[in-house]
């Protein structure tokens, strides 16, 4: 357990930070797999919302700094990857 004020004070915000970026990260797997849904039923146009969603969701994560940049990109890259593909 924490002795001093300083550590019991990083311990509190520890905590809190966790459980921050713990509903963050639930939060964009969520509309990933909305877009996953969406995708798998074939319905262009609500892939196409579900996909500006996610993509949002994603740039504010990372923001936040709960993913690095290239994971960002990454993700992104994939998922469009796959909307565009619909198309054809």
């Amino acid at each position: 357990m924490a002795n001093s004020p300083q550590a019991r004070k990083r311990a509190k915000q520890n905590s809190v930070r966790r459980l921050l970026n713990h509903s963050q990260r639930s939060a964009v797997r969520t509309a990933i797999k909305k877009l996953d849904a969406a995708i798998d039923s074939g319905d262009q146009t609500a892939a196409k919302t579900a996909y500006q969603t996610s993509v949002s969701m994603i740039d504010k994560a990372t923001l936040k700094g709960l993913h690095h940049k290239n994971r960002a990109a990454r993700l992104k890259s994939r998922l469009n990857k796959r909307v565009k593909a619909m198309s054809t």
